[in-house]
């Protein structure tokens, strides 16, 4: 449905983004994760047409967009901070964009568009209400409403999310990949948090300084990291990064403590997610730091092997604490070797 190969836009001496290259399917979601100032928001309104990019092209359902104005393009963009009119009413709000010139849809149709995205997504009883007297969660229902009753080729969503308390956001991520499913409308959507990469998208796009770093499922970017740069986008706790050395067939620490078998290189970083790590089993000790409760497991801080590391425990055994010895066992299969 998208096809971006090489879109690059700079700002002055800053480049937002770098020689671009993604794809969007006729029936996907795919979550660009990215820092802020990743380049995030100017890709969308690359896409839109709010930008113009200075190198690359970028076709939908193969026409070229550069030959299309942004009304032409038939895209829905949503903004994090719901860009209601306060004084309308959420159905005058969610008429607006059906009401734009070319649009030519008369009453009955409007009503009927308005109604059935209302019922969609349960906002039916607040179509007489003020926006301005909305929760944020409604807020964000009423923006979404807007968008779909235009039954766009494309949903382009920047961090719609995010200005919401966490229980309502895990709510509407899932509301939201229902509703695109049941649309069958492609949807490109950005995010700074992984939760909502992990748990929404078919492929994530990893971007970092205005590149895309890996694309892939959301499975293969969490276990298989092309970077250790990927690789710490993904992941609560942040993945352990080791930098270890060559002794004979196995990669060592500073400390000289083994943490895998050795590849190709003389050194490389190690990284191992925090659940892959057990407190006990190992061969060398390690000092616990701190212990955070995290309802079903325990995230411990430990110093070992000449670094801080966490490890995610389940509640099988004492809470340790801080000063208790441990001696942390990575598990070979689970470690990401990146050779230098």
């Amino acid at each position: 449905m998208l096809t971006l190969r090489g879109v690059s836009r700079k700002f002055g001496a800053i480049e937002a983004l770098r020689a671009v290259d993604l794809d969007v399917g006729a029936d996907e979601l795919v979550v660009v994760l990215g820092p802020t100032g990743a380049g995030k928001t100017t890709l969308l309104r690359t896409i839109a047409g709010l930008e113009t990019p200075d190198a690359g092209t970028m076709a939908m359902d193969g026409r070229d967009l550069a030959s299309l104005a942004p009304a032409e393009r038939d895209v829905a963009l949503v903004f994090q901070n719901f860009s209601l009119y306060p004084m309308w009413s959420v159905r005058r709000n969610m008429e607006f964009p059906l009401r734009a010139p070319g649009r030519k849809l008369d009453e009955a149709e409007i009503a009927k568009r308005v109604a059935w995205a209302a019922e969609l997504l349960r906002i039916t009883k607040l179509l007489e209400r003020p926006a301005g007297r909305l929760s944020g969660g409604e807020m964000q229902r009423v923006a979404i409403g807007r968008a779909i009753v235009r039954r766009p080729r494309m949903f382009l969503m920047d961090e719609p999310l995010t200005n919401l308390d966490a229980k309502l956001r895990e709510t509407l991520r899932v509301e939201l990949v229902a509703l695109r499913r049941g649309l069958g409308t492609p949807m490109l959507f950005v995010t700074h948090d992984q939760a909502e990469a992990l748990s929404m998208a078919d492929r994530v796009a990893v971007l970092a300084d205005g590149r895309v770093l890996q694309v892939g499922t959301p499975e293969d970017v969490y276990r298989r990291p092309a970077s250790p740069v990927v690789a710490r986008q993904l992941g609560q706790p942040a993945i352990n990064l080791l930098r270890v050395r060559r002794d004979g067939a196995q990669w060592v620490t500073g400390a000289g403590v083994p943490v895998a078998s050795a590849t190709e290189g003389e050194s490389a970083t190690v990284g191992v997610r925090p659940e892959d790590v057990a407190p006990d089993g190992g061969a060398h000790e390690g000092v616990v730091k701190g212990v955070e409760d995290m309802g079903p497991t325990r995230t411990l801080r430990v110093e070992w092997a000449g670094a801080e590391i966490h490890i995610v425990a389940p509640k099988t055994a004492a809470a340790p604490r801080p000063g208790d010895r441990v001696r942390p066992k990575i598990d070979p299969a689970r470690a990401i070797v990146w050779p230098s």
